[in-house]
């Protein structure tokens, strides 16, 4: 597969992180009106459930599995700026690759490899939260390696797309914002 393929599938993995990131982004709505009323439920009514407290949880959890991927394809990933800010856009290209090869993809696949145990074992045993009226917590613990699967993806397509940049192979801005301190 040439460069040309490559950066055909650097758009499909951006293609399936965007989708994964509207829903990254509805899914901060959906938790605050959960949150409201479950709050007004709580003080209105003196009703209250651990299972909506739980969704909340697993909601928060899915906005960042899921919404972490689109941050790194929209650039916008917290960064130790020490240097990258002060460098030129050759140099950091070249950060980029090396990270997302050294630090990134290895990182991820350790955790997506021990985050999908704890999940098949949860499916196994059927787990259900401990607490009265808590959930199951299987789907929960699949959004783990699901979530560290994407980021993995969406590594090898930046890298993909830093190649190509390198090689003038497609002219994309890959604009940093410095951090104002």
């Amino acid at each position: 597969m040439g460069l040309k393929g490559l950066l055909k599938l650097s758009h499909g993995i951006d293609w399936i992180n965007g989708r994964f990131g509207v829903i990254a982004t509805w899914l901060v709505l959906i938790a605050c009106v959960v949150s409201a009323g479950n709050a007004f439920s709580r003080y209105l009514f003196s009703e209250s459930s651990n299972g909506w407290l739980e969704a909340q949880w697993y909601m928060f959890a899915a906005i960042v599995l899921l919404g972490a991927p689109y941050t790194l394809r929209m650039n916008e990933h917290v960064r130790v700026d020490l240097i990258y800010g002060s460098v030129s856009e050759t140099t950091r290209l070249w950060i980029d690759i090396l990270g997302g090869l050294f630090f990134l993809i290895p990182i991820c696949t350790i955790l997506m490899y021990f985050t999908w145990g704890w999940f098949v074992q949860s499916w196994n045993i059927h787990e259900i939260s401990s607490n009265a009226g808590g959930l199951v917590r299987w789907p929960v613990k699949l959004l783990l390696p699901v979530g560290f699967g994407l980021m993995i993806l969406q590594g090898v397509s930046e890298i993909i797309k830093r190649i190509a940049a390198l090689l003038n192979v497609i002219d994309e801005d890959f604009a940093y914002e410095k951090p104002l301190q």
